[in-house]
């Protein structure tokens, strides 16, 4: 059963990107929001007590708001969980702009669609497809089948792109390299389609720093690095979809 956070400020979990003014390569995505600070998912390195200046936004959903803030803590990665930092807010106009966001985290809707949910998968890897297919089969039975969750299957982006075209999905998680089309080609026909580009998207994959740097400028909200883990998958998902 959920608590009530008592905080001061509490926290929403609520997905957005993170654009950090002085490192142009470094997009990466909150975990939580709170009226006085942020959590962000991260592998770059921050001091404790580094100042940090960053927009935070969602493509076709909220523009981008720009913010100041302090590093407090770091959370190391671990096994099941990706690294980041907790950042301060102190300014009161920076405060009021987060405020701002969280009051109006209504148009980033998370009530459950009529009909339930629909995800695309797009992967060529058979095993890797019977990994994903695990996760969402178990977020179904956390959600004791009372909302119903309609997964899609595509082996490239070609077909991704078809399956997109029957509209009604509320995720996608895609492998970057692929055949046919790639997830890179795959993810920004869709950002400039007006009828896709609210749909949020994942990409697992082994690529390195410049594959995460090219996926995030294509519109990719979230980039997890291949071996992925299975806590850290259906997390995101969870996320992105707005289930607690």
């Amino acid at each position: 059963m959920a608590t009530e956070d008592k905080r001061a400020d509490p926290r929403a979990p609520f997905v957005l990107r993170v654009n950090f003014r002085d490192r142009t390569h470094c997009l990466d995505a909150t975990e939580n929001l709170s009226r006085g600070g942020l959590f962000v998912q991260t592998s770059e390195r921050f001091a404790v007590g580094q100042r940090v200046e960053l927009s935070v936004g969602f493509p076709g959903l909220l523009e981008p708001v720009a913010l100041r803030g302090e590093v407090v803590w770091a959370r190391p990665p671990r096994e099941e969980t990706a690294g980041g930092v907790g950042i301060r807010v102190a300014d009161e106009a920076d405060r009021q702009r987060l405020d701002a966001v969280l009051g109006g985290r209504a148009s980033r809707s998370v009530r459950v669609p009529e009909g339930g949910y629909k995800v695309l998968l797009v992967e060529d890897n058979p095993v890797v497809v019977e990994m994903y297919s695990y996760v969402l089969k178990k977020l179904n039975a956390e959600l004791g089948g009372k909302v119903p969750l309609e997964v899609h299957f595509a082996s490239d982006g070609h077909s991704a792109l078809q399956s997109l075209a029957s509209g009604g999905f509320h995720l996608m998680l895609t492998d970057l390299y692929m055949p046919v089309m790639d997830g890179f080609v795959l993810v920004e026909k869709m950002k400039a389609d007006p009828r896709l580009r609210h749909i949020p998207v994942v990409a697992i994959s082994g690529g390195g720093r410049e594959a995460e740097t090219r996926a995030r400028s294509e519109g990719v909200e979230v980039y997890l690095r291949k071996p992925v883990k299975f806590a850290e998958v259906l997390q995101t998902v969870k996320r992105l979809l707005g289930i607690s």
